[in-house]
């Protein structure tokens, strides 16, 4: 069995912090914390697992500003992201810290910082773009995820499987995830009769966006002997089960 690509991939090590503890802790420094929706104070209450990274920063004549962005998965598998925003433009340049429900009202607040609009902005990459997910695809549990995926892509023995992008995405940004099968019974080892399967494992990133590997067990080979294939999408899964059936007809 081979691996097809290079899955090494830097992965963040935990937090010591608790969730709460991130939370109390994130409020308890923002200078507007108050004015946060009880509802979602509330739905964080229930926190899984949190994450937190760097999404932008800005330096000029001294003065800077960074924004934060903190996403905590939920016990009903959603997930919730909080937008820091931390500046010393005020007067006396002590840091100060402010947090936002949603994307645009940071940017609002960063567009009434008195930083010179022609000085040079630098934005960290970010892979994935968050949008809001009002329901879940799917019940998610805080595992292990990046390793999960590790392990799925490493046994899979097709010559087209995922590429190495989104293998990288999965690796350094998943942190719950869900199997489900879609179709077929469980292939047992040494059984004789032809066997498919196929499963959805279904990933969740840190920004909130779900993502899925789709795959394939069967035993469509020509000494009966069990095989596993992993694709990116449910389509290409199920045309390999099709070819790989048509192969015996």
């Amino acid at each position: 069995m081979s691996v097809p690509y290079e899955t090494a991939a830097y992965e963040p090590p935990e937090s010591p912090e608790s969730p709460e503890e991130h939370l109390a802790r994130l409020l308890g420094r923002a200078l507007n914390s108050f004015e946060l929706p009880d509802e979602t104070i509330w739905r964080l209450d229930c926190a899984l697992a949190h994450d937190s990274s760097l999404h932008s920063a800005h330096h000029s004549a001294g003065l800077h500003r960074e924004t934060y962005r903190h996403t905590w998965l939920l016990a009903d598998g959603s997930a919730v992201t909080l937008w820091e925003l931390v500046h010393n433009t005020a007067p006396g340049s002590h840091p100060q810290h402010e947090v936002y429900v949603d994307e645009e009202e940071l940017l609002a607040a960063t567009a009434r910082l008195p930083l010179p609009p022609d000085a040079p902005d630098f934005e960290l990459p970010v892979l994935v773009q968050l949008s809001p997910i009002p329901e879940p695809r799917h019940a998610y549990l805080p595992e292990n995820s990046a390793d999960h995926a590790r392990r799925l892509l490493r046994r899979a023995e097709n010559p087209d499987p995922p590429d190495a992008d989104l293998a990288s995405l999965l690796l350094g940004s998943a942190f719950a995830h869900q199997i489900t099968q879609a179709f077929g019974r469980p292939c047992r080892a040494g059984q004789m009769r032809l066997c498919f399967s196929l499963y959805e494992h279904a990933f969740l990133l840190r920004d909130g966006r779900e993502l899925s590997l789709w795959e394939v067990e069967h035993t469509a080979t020509p000494d009966g002997r069990h095989m596993c294939e992993v694709y990116a999408s449910e389509e290409a899964a199920r045309e390999a089960m099709e070819r790989r059936a048509a192969t015996l007809g």
